[in-house]
């Protein structure tokens, strides 16, 4: 259930097109913003870095530093 936990940060292990709930909570917290992103409006994530973002734009902006550093 991706309600449980409320006020909780959830601890999950982002996969490809889904993730997996690791601990309960009912938000993560974006990378990029530190916004708190609840789970059921949470669409963006980056699989290898393990990392979430509240919108299109932090994602970008997340991969773009990591292909910086490389």
């Amino acid at each position: 259930m991706l309600m449980s936990g409320s006020g909780k940060v959830a601890r999950i292990h982002y996969l490809a097109g889904t993730f997996r709930l690791l601990s309960d909570g009912d938000h993560v917290v974006c990378a990029v913003t530190g916004e708190r992103i609840p789970l059921h409006e949470l669409r963006y994530w980056s699989v290898g870095r393990q990392e979430p973002y509240v919108d299109a734009e932090a994602s970008l902006k997340a991969e773009q530093k990591a292909s910086a550093r490389r």
